[in-house]
């Protein structure tokens, strides 16, 4: 590819504004050296340059140290628009609205349960529909799901699989307001019908976890982290049916001759829409009531891990104290104040394969967490670990406030099922003491260790960068894939 690279410092490169890219911003990407030598000839760089030049963004087009190749914009993809004058891109959010993570932590050791993770395992493997395609227990009317879209949490507060602090303890209150559900298609709504409440397939798990290191007392123990060896269970899935079709919906309109959209000379995948534009506002509504979907789909999940517990262990959900530490999107855009050369600007910030991650101090992190910073949860590899970190202050000006959001792919699914085969998958497991239920022998392989990026590696350029700090890291112990 032949880019001319900038070290700006340990931990971030620089992409010059290319003029007859048409670039308007530079590119920076956030990564160590070992890693940018994996990068250098990757097309997901040329993904940063393409972003780069659309209308509105402000600063930089930015890459996180989880970099993949995605649709339009990079997988770990960052950049903000101008609200007045920029614009909103399907292919910035992702086809997985609101894919994100939840974690929930227990009051009680390993050493204590040890011996029941097979058993926790099967109860939460039946329990929690997976895989692809697989089909919702949870039965909804049409008036239900739309109260889902417009409301979020505040429906699953209303019919009992949330509580008032889950939803204190979730982005957003769980809940994008200003939805008109007239803006998602019966088709998206229909696949939303069937799929609420179900894990799905690809790299989203559910895993339980044990504690295995603390790294900030303070801040561990404010988020009810308090002990090495304490288990957590965290849930990785998304919007589903219904975020894609909502996706697909808005690119095929995109794709016509429609008022408001934006073409790109570099990469039709990202065509977009003036964000005060008609379709521009029916697709942030439409985006919004899919990532309202989401928290809902991540809570339900979380309901039944409880119930799950609860009866395997013969104890009281009370009992067992199962709180959520936090529960976080990595697909969306949204409108955020930064400043910008001294001045604050109203920006459409969007974030594909990135967190947010605010500091202590910032109001949009809601009461419980304003002394603290928001909690940042990276999840790796199945075989390896994942991190609960915080935000940092750097990260407002680095990164307009984001982060990483795993440990980003480092082949493709295709060559993790040439270069791997179930008995390197179970091997590797089985060294890491991990035991786990798959609903595809495929997408086992497809996720096995070795796919992606080491998660040691991703921390250490987030923590270099300054985009977030560590809190604990934390190893699987019993996985359900789909």
């Amino acid at each position: 590819m032949g880019l001319n690279l900038i070290k700006f410092d340990e931990f971030t490169y620089k992409i010059p504004v290319i003029g007859d890219r048409g670039m308007r911003v530079p590119g920076i990407i956030y990564a160590s050296d070992r890693m940018m030598e994996t990068l250098k000839d990757d097309p997901s760089l040329e993904q940063v340059i393409n972003v780069a030049s659309l209308p509105g963004i402000i600063r930089a087009s930015i890459a996180m140290p989880d970099i993949h190749l995605g649709y339009g914009f990079p997988i770990g993809g960052v950049a903000a628009f101008d609200y007045e004058t920029g614009i909103i891109s399907p292919g910035g959010v992702g086809y997985d609205i609101n894919c994100g993570v939840s974690l929930m932590r227990l009051d009680i050791k390993y050493e204590e349960i040890s011996a029941r993770i097979p058993d926790l395992v099967d109860g939460l493997f039946r329990a929690i529909p997976s895989g692809m395609g697989s089909n919702s227990a949870v039965k909804l009317s049409s008036s239900d799901m739309d109260e889902i879209l417009q409301t979020g949490l505040k429906w699953a507060l209303e019919n009992g699989y949330a509580t008032d602090e889950d939803i204190g303890s979730t982005e957003e209150n769980g809940t994008m307001i200003d939805v008109n559900t007239d803006s998602i298609s019966r088709e998206a709504k229909a696949r939303g019908m069937k799929q609420i409440g179900t894990l799905g397939a690809g790299n989203h798990f559910l895993e339980i976890q044990r504690i295995s290191e603390i790294f900030n007392p303070a801040i561990s123990g404010a988020f009810g982290l308090n002990l090495s060896g304490q288990i957590a269970v965290m849930v990785h899935t998304g919007s589903r049916g219904l975020g894609h079709q909502v996706a697909t919906d808005y690119m095929k309109r995109l794709n016509e001759n429609v008022p408001g959209k934006v073409a790109c000379q570099n990469d039709r995948q990202l065509i977009s829409a003036e964000i005060n534009s008609r379709i521009g506002q029916e697709y942030i509504s439409a985006m919004k009531g899919a990532a309202n979907f989401a928290f809902v789909n991540r809570q339900i999940i979380l309901s039944r891990v409880r119930e799950v517990f609860a009866k395997t262990l013969g104890r009281s959900q009370e009992d067992l104290s199962m709180k959520i530490v936090y529960g976080l999107a990595h697909n969306i855009a949204k409108v955020e104040k930064h400043r910008v050369d001294g001045e604050v600007m109203n920006l459409m910030v969007h974030r594909k394969g990135a967190t947010r991650s605010f500091p202590a101090g910032s109001d949009a992190v809601g009461a419980k967490f304003i002394k603290t910073g928001q909690p940042v949860l990276v999840p790796g590899d199945m075989g390896s670990a994942s991190y609960v970190m915080v935000g940092s202050e750097k990260s407002m000006e680095a990164s307009f406030g984001s982060s990483c959001h795993g440990a980003g792919r480092l082949l493709s699914r295709q060559k993790s099922l040439k270069s791997f085969n179930d008995a390197y998958v179970e091997n590797k497991l089985r060294e890491a003491g991990v035991l786990v239920r798959s609903a595809s022998r495929k997408v086992l392989i497809e996720e096995a260790p070795g796919s992606y990026k080491d998660i040691d590696d991703v921390i250490s350029a987030v923590v270099g960068a300054g985009l977030a700090s560590k809190v604990a890291r934390n190893v699987p112990v019993g996985v359900i894939k789909g």
